[in-house]
């Protein structure tokens, strides 16, 4: 029997999911604790509740949980979430995402604290995920209100992650390698990350705490001015606290050399290009050809929306059965401050624009952490799934996609046709997830 493509469509992003999560990754990395000192574990992401829960379990079967100290940072409200108890042993501190808060600065202070007390007989873990630049806030030069008030700032500009993380890493105590950098005394630093960056760069996933950092306070300045004009459009200045903090020449950070790095390993051991196999796999089950454009996707979410439509039109024109993937990070350049919606809804919202009234095309565009845009809540949409019927149940509900695009304001229209993707928290992220299903014979 055919699988009707919406099902299969969420078996893919959940079959992405899975290959990403730290169930299925972590414990095989996770280093001995030392003879003779403490494993001493910190981290921070969207999987963190999720790695705290995989290391507590293999230190307990190894019978060497009492060597180990240790504190991660989830989102918040991801703890609740969690399908397992709450870990024992290692301790939750949530904060807050995609903007910092008092929680997240606190986090990190626990976090260098932790960092800053290990000794030679001691091994640090650090523990990273996508969203850990956000959830460890530890400024530097200003204060938090301006630190968050920036991030804002950037995320409507339309900067893009790497963009993004080269300024915070110059206006933090803990980014850009300065986390290694307070503890030079370990015997061993090992950092497990999870990737969510184009690429897989260790200096973009979680801001490189641990590792070098390669761009200069000048690469930072130029963001800002670049990202200037836009931010002002939307009433938005850029404090002078933090052109202050930008000069200063006491907030570079460490570069590659520098020996706080000596003592200091780093592993990804999930990357964007793991979730895209997996749901490829499963989409070649289904008879589909597989047309993979890569983990490095990015771009304006409307414009490569558009571009995929014409790939899933054409290879519709020539009968083709054919499955569309992608993944890595689009960008929204925020023309409406009240809109709601996410890159994921604002690309799928794009396509069914580009593809309506064409049968046989079908859609889903999703953050693999279950949350796409939005304040960050665990209620918030992970995208959405679209077909080429899409724009016409709009217009019979009285609604034009068009002008809910034009807006920004993707979620209240997808809503209205029960096409968000609403799952909560993934407890992984490895980016952006999305398929375009073509099957000339639906």
């Amino acid at each position: 029997m055919e699988q009707d493509p919406r099902a299969l469509l969420s078996a893919m992003f959940e079959g992405a999911v899975r290959a990403a999560h730290p169930a299925g990754c972590l414990a095989r990395h996770l280093p001995l604790v030392p003879p003779n000192g403490r494993l001493v574990i910190v981290g921070a992401g969207k999987a963190a509740a999720a790695m705290a829960i995989v290391a507590e379990r293999h230190y307990l079967a190894a019978g060497a949980i009492s060597q180990v100290v240790g504190c991660l940072t989830p989102p918040h409200g991801y703890t609740a979430t969690l399908a397992e108890a709450t870990p024992a042993h290692i301790a939750l501190a949530e904060g807050r995402h995609p903007t910092p808060d008092t929680a997240s600065e606190v986090a990190a202070g626990r976090a260098h604290a932790l960092a800053a007390s290990v000794r030679e007989e001691d091994v640090l873990l650090v523990l990273l995920s996508g969203g850990a630049s956000s959830l460890w806030a530890a400024p530097a030069g200003i204060d938090l209100a301006t630190k968050t008030a920036l991030t804002r700032g950037l995320l409507k500009s339309g900067a893009d992650i790497h963009e993004m993380n080269t300024v915070r890493r110059h206006l933090s105590r803990i980014k850009g390698g300065r986390l290694a950098a307070v503890a030079t005394r370990a015997g061993h630093i090992l950092t497990l990350a999870i990737s969510d960056v184009p690429g897989d760069d260790p200096a973009t996933i979680g801001s490189g705490p641990t590792v070098p950092d390669p761009t200069t306070l000048a690469d930072a300045r130029a963001i800002l001015e670049r990202r200037s004009v836009r931010m002002t459009a939307l009433g938005l200045d850029i404090p002078d606290a933090v052109r202050h903090a930008l000069d200063d020449p006491a907030n570079e950070t460490p570069k590659p050399g520098d020996p706080v790095f000596a003592r200091s390993e780093y592993r990804i051991i999930a990357t964007p290009r793991d979730a895209l196999d997996r749901a490829a796999e499963l989409a070649r089950q289904a008879g589909y050809r597989v047309i993979d454009l890569g983990d490095r996707v990015t771009g304006e979410a409307r414009e490569v929306a558009a571009d995929h439509a014409r790939m899933a039109l054409d290879a519709r024109l020539k009968g083709e059965r054919v499955a569309i993937l992608s993944g890595g990070e689009l960008e929204v350049t925020v023309r409406n401050r009240d809109g709601r919606g996410g890159r994921s809804q604002e690309y799928a919202l794009a396509l069914a624009i580009a593809i309506a009234g064409t049968p046989g095309i079908a859609a889903i565009a999703a953050d693999t952490d279950g949350i796409d845009g939005g304040e960050g809540l665990v209620t918030d949409p992970a995208g959405a799934l679209v077909t080429s019927s899409t724009v016409d149940e709009g217009r019979a509900r009285h609604m034009d996609a068009t002008t809910a695009l034009d807006k920004n304001d993707a979620t209240p229209y997808l809503d209205t046709l029960r096409a968000l993707v609403t799952r909560g928290p993934t407890h992984t992220n490895v980016n952006d997830f999305r398929a375009i299903l073509i099957n000339p014979e639906s």
